[in-house]
């Protein structure tokens, strides 16, 4: 088994995947192909929903548990289109398609080189998991796997990160807010306009600091993304709901910042769940440590992952950029993925975690 093998099934099974239409929560035909894939590679595979598995023939027991995932859903294409996103395309080094950036360049290259490490005895035990729901952090995704796993040690996601290792990351949580007011004719002075009065809560988003900064991960950021009010022009509007996006860095779990901001901001807060908190991993982990003797430099990502949901140490890594998700005519250079393949290998063979 050599690089060059592992590099041209991954491309071809990236192609097999662009073409199969899977959003969350329909993932189920990708599945079956990464099933089926497996299987034929000699893999014993696993199965839960749309969630797929590989376990190496010989587990031993005892051993640490090293988790390689990545995601088999997708967004739904944007407008801006050109190509077709479900019709694979090479066009000078690129590939082209829906998924090919996010997440299937590390979908691929991370099951390969899972092939290629499985094919000799490592000093700990592997485990590839294929999951659905990412784009939505959805509860059938990686979250209903892991209780179905052997205890997992350490976790390697593979996102597109220009293969730099994200050894931190921001949480998430969304807060519904709302001011009540009272309602009134507009050309008369009466009523409570509930826009005016849901103005210095807005504002307490818009410039509340907190304290705690990470060196990776920068501030917590507040964001208000959205604002309804109103029923007609001549209606003093005696509802204003608004929407606030909450990236959080590891200095502060989701529940105890809320119970912040509820105790000071003067108006009414639901949190949609506190479920995605910010995660980080040790600079001095023995993983951080190999990848930055092969030369990559470690950083903070903003944006959230599987990671969030994972109760262990995780580290972010994978071919393609962050910038080219979510976008018309996603692409990933095929060079890319070679490069993901080996550099995997490079950093997980005979590691000891």
């Amino acid at each position: 088994m050599n690089l060059d093998s592992l590099y041209y099934d991954s491309i071809d099974l990236l192609k097999d995947l662009i073409s199969i239409p899977s959003l969350s929560k329909e993932e189920d035909a990708a599945s079956s192909l990464l099933e089926e894939y497996m299987k034929a590679k000699g893999l014993t595979v696993r199965r839960s929903g749309n969630n797929c598995w590989a376990i190496p023939p010989k587990f031993r027991e005892g051993l640490p548990v090293v988790l390689l995932n990545s995601h088999i859903d997708t967004v739904k294409p944007v407008a801006g289109w050109i190509r077709d996103p479900y019709s694979p395309m090479e066009e000078d080094g690129r590939i082209y398609g829906l998924g090919s950036n996010d997440a299937g360049g590390s979908l691929v290259s991370l099951l390969h080189a899972f092939i290629f490490l499985s094919s000799s005895e490592q000093p700990y035990n592997l485990i590839f998991l294929a999951s659905c729901e990412e784009e939505i952090s959805g509860k059938g995704g990686v979250e209903s796997v892991i209780p179905l796993l052997p205890s997992v040690t350490f976790g390697l996601v593979g996102e597109p990160t220009n293969m730099q290792p994200a050894i931190a990351e921001k949480g998430l949580m969304v807060l519904d807010c709302v001011v009540h007011g009272k309602s009134g004719h507009a050309a008369r002075d009466e009523g409570e306009n509930a826009i005016y009065k849901s103005l210095p809560a807005i504002d307490w988003f818009r410039n509340h600091q907190f304290p705690l900064e990470s060196q990776w991960l920068g501030k917590v950021k507040m964001s208000v993304t959205m604002i309804e009010a109103g029923t007609q022009h001549n209606v003093v509007p005696d509802c204003c709901k608004f929407t606030v996006d909450v990236r959080t860095n590891e200095c502060y779990g989701n529940s105890e910042l809320f119970e912040f901001i509820l105790n000071n901001c003067n108006c009414e807060v639901h949190a949609r769940s506190f479920r995605l908190n910010s995660s980080s991993i040790p600079e001095k982990h023995p993983v951080v440590q190999r990848i930055k003797l092969l030369g990559r430099e470690p950083f903070g990502s903003p944006t959230l992952s599987d990671q969030a949901l994972m109760p262990f140490p995780t580290l972010k890594i994978g071919p393609g950029l962050s910038a080219r998700s979510h976008t018309a005519d996603e692409f990933i250079e095929k060079s890319e993925i070679r490069e993901a393949i080996e550099l995997y290998i490079k950093i997980l063979n005979g590691l000891k975690i």
